[in-house]
């Protein structure tokens, strides 16, 4: 997949509990989810929807996001 292709995209930020670490999905307009990472291993899934480019930038968006919140990325 292509980040090209793609329309407006959204990230959520997702509390982990107990042994289950902390997430974020990026999602799509229709809200179909395109990638799903732990904060701490971004790179493989990032690389893999065409924005390993843009990870500076999406991960100044996830550390200043609240836990449970959606954000639209403007890229």
């Amino acid at each position: 997949m292509n980040i090209l292709t793609l329309g407006c995209m959204y990230i959520i930020k997702v509390k982990g509990v107990a042994k289950i670490p902390d997430y974020v999905q990026l999602r799509d307009d229709k809200f179909t989810l395109l990638a799903y990472f732990r904060i701490d291993r971004p790179e493989k899934a990032l690389d893999k929807i065409g924005l390993g480019e843009k990870k500076v930038y999406i991960m100044e968006l996830i550390t200043n996001l609240p836990f449970g919140k959606i954000q639209k990325l403007d890229i």
